[in-house]
């Protein structure tokens, strides 16, 4: 594996943690344990990053403006195992 590939990939899962942490956060109750959270940031940026252009949603440009809409696709990733969870 090239080392540049690992380096990008540890560099998601860490941006993903702190995403999926925040989105934790912002929804009461959604905290779900490290792997967990890290899992649904990345699976939040990826709906952000397909969704909201979409919509016509733009938050921003550049790294602030991705990590803050990745937040926002984390966040409703939680809300949607939430109401899974209680099914």
């Amino acid at each position: 594996m090239h080392e540049s590939l690992l380096i990008a990939i540890l560099i998601w899962i860490v941006i993903g943690a702190i995403v999926g942490w925040l989105a934790g956060l912002l929804v009461q109750g959604g905290g779900f344990g490290f792997i967990v959270d890290a899992l649904i940031g990345i699976l939040g940026s990826v709906v952000a990053g397909w969704l909201f252009p979409r919509l016509g949603i733009a938050i921003g440009h550049g790294l602030i403006g991705s990590i803050l809409a990745s937040v926002v696709g984390a966040a409703i990733v939680v809300l949607v195992v939430r109401l899974i969870r209680r099914i």
